[in-house]
């Protein structure tokens, strides 16, 4: 069962730092940057940094409300900006560096513009955070999208370290990318690619149990394949429009990691639940009530 997902568009300036920070928060499930609101119909990193388009560098952020609802979002965003600075974020100038709010739905334009008021109440400044519906939406460049994570020393006026990862603090580097920030594991590297011990995986954040050996299969496309989950209720799904296709993302239901996606290409047509051996955690058969019971107690 798809679960009901939310869009809002945030512009803080230079949008890789922006982008890098709320793909970290828990409940966000994608983000993409681009160019918002602006006249030129062909938009282009180039031409966007003229100033003279009317676009916004901002980050398209597609979010699960019931995990982290739109105010939490914007708390989170308002940490990272100057939202008393007029077309300016850190060391960066310019109309395309201005920020803003930008909703498509009109329960979200009520969210925002009370959660501005109070912030304008709170303070003896003025706050020129735009607040408009989203007109336009233009997908930036390739080399844009996740590029601090392509590039973990590239430019950034942003404090990424204003998150606070303490749950994550028993994951790896490649674990916390997987599942916090929807990367993927390349194929034929997971160490469950080629394993078919008896057991059950669980999710490598909170110990969840997710699918059992009895459902997996070999299915040669260089990660792990099960036909099915151990219960529908403990993932959900969600479209994914990342890279210009439309997929399926499966995440674990109560700590929301990205697991991978779900094909129907499995023997005569079944179901594949391709997913990231680094998002999982085996535990053998024989170890399985000790876990269980250890689980219980935590």
């Amino acid at each position: 069962m798809f679960t009901t997902q939310k869009v809002i568009y945030l512009a803080g300036g230079c949008f890789w730092g922006v982008e890098a920070f709320v793909s970290r928060l828990k409940g966000v499930n994608q983000t993409e940057v681009g160019y918002a609101n602006g006249r030129d119909l062909a938009p282009t990193y180039e031409k966007v940094c003229t100033g003279k388009t009317g676009h916004a560098e901002t980050v398209k952020v597609t979010y699960n409300p019931e995990i982290i609802t739109l105010e939490e979002i914007l708390e989170n965003f308002f940490k990272i900006i100057d939202p008393y600075a007029l077309n300016r974020q850190g060391n960066d100038i310019g109309t395309q560096y201005r920020t803003g709010i930008y909703w498509q739905e009109n329960e979200q334009k009520e969210t925002v513009l009370r959660f501005l008021k109070e912030k304008q109440k709170a303070s003896s400044k003025r706050i020129v955070v735009e607040a408009y519906p989203i007109s336009s939406f233009y997908t930036a460049e390739m080399y844009h999208q996740k590029y601090l994570e392509k590039n973990p020393q590239g430019y950034c006026h942003i404090d990424l370290d204003l998150i606070d990862d303490k749950e994550f603090s028993h994951l790896t580097k490649e674990e916390f990318e997987i599942t916090q920030l929807a990367m993927t594991e390349a194929p034929y590297s997971g160490k469950y690619d080629n394993f078919f011990e008896d057991g059950v995986y669980v999710d490598v954040v909170n110990g969840e149990v997710l699918f059992s050996s009895e459902d997996k299969f070999d299915s040669g496309c260089g990660w792990p394949a099960f036909s099915k989950p151990i219960s529908d209720d403990v993932i959900t799904q969600n479209r994914d429009f990342s890279h210009g296709t439309t997929r399926i993302e499966v995440r674990s239901a109560k700590a929301n990691s990205h697991l991978g996606h779900l094909f129907h290409d499995g023997p005569g047509g079944s179901r594949r639940y391709c997913i990231n051996s680094a998002a999982l955690k085996f535990i053998p058969k024989d170890e399985i009530e000790e876990y269980l019971s250890n689980e219980k107690d935590k």
